[in-house]
C-alpha cells in the first residue's frame, strides 16, 4: 500500500481503479482490525488535546498583523475570528509534542514550534483570500468573502499583507532550514494554482495531474509544517520523514473528502456553495472516477463544463456512479498510510490523537 501511494501520481488511472477495487475486497478485514486496535486504545480527542497549545491563537495572529490603516486591519482580521476549525495548527502542535516525546520524552512545547502553527494558519488564510479572488467566490465559512465586501484589488493586497506578516514571523524563528521548508509551501501553492488552471486530455495524465494539484494546494502546507516542527524538536531525519509523510497523506485525504462533500453536502453545512468545483470547470476525484462509467463526461471535462446544462449533467452522472465511494475509499487508504507512518513514533497521547484524526477526516 505504501508503494502504491508513493507511486500513485505516475500509475495509470485504470490501474489505480483496479488496485482500489482489489484492496476494497481483500483488505477490509485488515482495516477493521486496524480500527479496532485504535478504538481499544484510550480515546484522545485531537481538538481537545491541542486546545491548550492553541489558546489565544487568533489573538497572537492579530498581533502579527500590525496595520495602521483601519480598513486593511479589518480585512486582514476578517477570517481570524476564531470560527475556523484551526485544523492545520492543531495538527502542527500535536505533531510537535509527539516528536518531542519521541526524541527525549519532553513534555514541553517550544515557542518556535508554536510559531510554526501560527505561521501555517496565516499562510493558509492568505491562500484562501487569494483563491476567492481567482474563483470569484462570494461565500466562505458561512459569510461573505473579502473580495465581495472590499473588492478584488483590496482583497489581493490583504492576502499579500497576511503572507508578508507570516514571512516576518518565519524569519524571527531564525532557522534557515525551517525557512527553506516553509517557503517551499508558498512555491507549491502557486504551482498548484497554475496546475488547477490547466487540464490534461489524456485520462491517465488527468488523474496524476489532479493528485499533484491536490498535494501542492492542500497537503504541502500540512506536510511541511509537520516536518518543520519535527526538525525543531528532534535531530533524527527519519522522524522528519515520518512527520512529513503523515502530513502529506492526511492532507491529501482531507482534500479528497472535501471534494466528495462538494457533491454530497448542503451549502449550509459546507459554509460555501455546493457543486462549486464543477462551476469553476474543475474535474475532481468523484468526476474522474465517474468518467470511467460515463465516458461522455470526457467532452464536458475538456470544455470545463462551460456549456449550458454541463454542471447539472455532470453532477447527475457523479451521483449515479461510484465516483463518490471510490474517492472516499482512496481517502481512507491515504489515512491508513498516515496512521502507519505516525505509528512509528513512541506512544504518547499526542500520537494517539493524530491516529484518531485520520479516522475523523473520513
Amino acid at each position: 500500500m505504501c508503494h502504491f501511494l508513493q507511486r500513485s501520481t505516475i500509475l495509470s488511472f485504470p490501474k489505480i481503479c483496479n488496485i482500489l477495487w482489489r484492496l476494497h475486497h481483500t483488505s477490509i478485514s485488515q482495516m477493521c482490525s486496524c480500527r479496532k486496535t485504535i478504538s481499544d486504545e484510550k480515546y484522545q480527542d485531537p481538538f481537545q488535546l491541542g486546545r491548550k497549545d492553541l489558546k489565544n491563537l487568533y489573538e497572537d495572529i492579530k498581533k502579527e498583523l500590525l496595520v495602521s490603516t483601519a480598513e486593511l486591519r479589518e480585512m486582514c482580521e476578517y477570517y481570524f475570528d476564531g470560527k475556523g476549525k484551526a485544523f492545520r495548527p492543531m495538527i502542527v502542535v500535536l505533531m510537535a509534542r509527539a516528536c518531542n516525546i519521541h526524541h527525549n520524552n519532553s513534555r514541553e512545547m517550544q515557542a518556535s514550534q508554536r510559531s510554526v502553527a501560527v505561521i501555517a494558519e496565516m499562510i493558509h488564510t492568505a491562500s484562501l483570500v487569494h483563491d476567492d479572488v481567482i474563483d470569484d467566490a462570494n461565500s466562505r465559512r458561512g459569510k461573505m468573502t473579502v473580495n465581495q465586501i472590499w473588492g478584488e484589488r483590496k482583497a489581493v493586497l490583504a492576502g499579500d499583507f497576511i503572507l508578508s506578516a507570516a514571512s516576518v514571523a518565519l524569519a524571527r524563528i531564525g532557522n534557515t532550514t525551517i525557512i527553506s521548508v516553509l517557503t517551499q509551501v508558498i512555491e507549491d501553492l502557486v504551482r498548484g494554482e497554475f496546475l488547477q488552471l490547466g487540464s490534461k486530455e489524456n485520462e491517465n495524465e488527468r488523474f496524476a495531474h489532479y493528485l499533484e494539484k491536490t498535494f501542492k494546494k492542500t497537503a504541502s502546507l500540512i506536510a511541511n509544517s509537520c516536518k518543520a516542527v519535527s526538525i525543531l524538536g528532534c535531530p533524527d531525519p527519519k522522524v522528519h520523514e515520518i512527520a512529513y509523510q503523515y502530513g502529506k497523506n492526511v492532507g491529501i485525504a482531507f482534500q479528497l473528502i472535501d471534494d466528495v462533500l462538494d457533491f454530497t453536502s448542503c451549502a449550509d453545512h459546507l459554509g460555501k456553495p455546493t457543486a462549486a468545483d464543477l462551476k469553476l470547470g474543475l474535474a475532481t476525484g468523484p468526476v474522474l472516477f465517474a468518467c470511467r462509467q460515463f465516458p461522455e463526461m470526457n467532452a464536458m471535462i475538456m470544455r470545463r463544463f462551460s456549456k449550458p446544462g454541463d454542471v447539472e449533467r455532470a453532477r447527475k452522472y457523479v451521483l449515479q456512479s461510484d465516483g463518490v465511494q471510490q474517492t472516499t475509499y482512496l481517502a481512507q487508504r491515504y489515512c491508513h498510510e498516515a496512521t502507519r507512518e505516525i505509528s512509528k513514533l513512541r506512544p504518547s497521547p499526542e500520537r494517539e490523537a493524530l491516529i484518531q484524526l485520520t479516522e475523523m477526516v473520513v
